[in-house]
């Protein structure tokens, strides 16, 4: 059963700026791509840099330390070195307010 948190406004959440929440003690960045929502663990699998530091281009965050790009969609891998996928979360938003689900698989 899902288990939604509010994490932010969209007004806090800009398009192709990443933005760094804290949910349950984790770190999770958000992304706004075309008016759709995104969440991902905020580390890279590869270097544990700060995904929401990196540069958002489209649907690819790159991460700040190394290059490794990820499908904020997904969580796939898609640029070397990076090549562990990252979790993502379920994301929705209810009038101006932004929800991640934050029940385990």
């Amino acid at each position: 059963m899902a288990k939604w948190v509010r994490v932010a406004s969209v007004e806090e959440l800009k398009e192709q700026n990443p933005l760094l929440v804290v949910l349950d003690n984790e770190d999770v960045a958000l992304y706004r791509v075309k008016d759709q929502y995104f969440a991902t663990d905020d580390l890279c699998s590869h270097a544990e840099a700060s995904l929401a530091e990196g540069d958002l281009k489209g649907y690819l965050i790159h991460c700040p330390r190394h290059g490794g790009q990820f499908d904020v969609r997904t969580g796939e891998a898609k640029h070397f070195p990076a090549y562990a996928p990252i979790r993502t979360y379920p994301v929705k938003v209810e009038g101006h307010d932004i929800f991640i689900d934050t029940e385990r698989d």
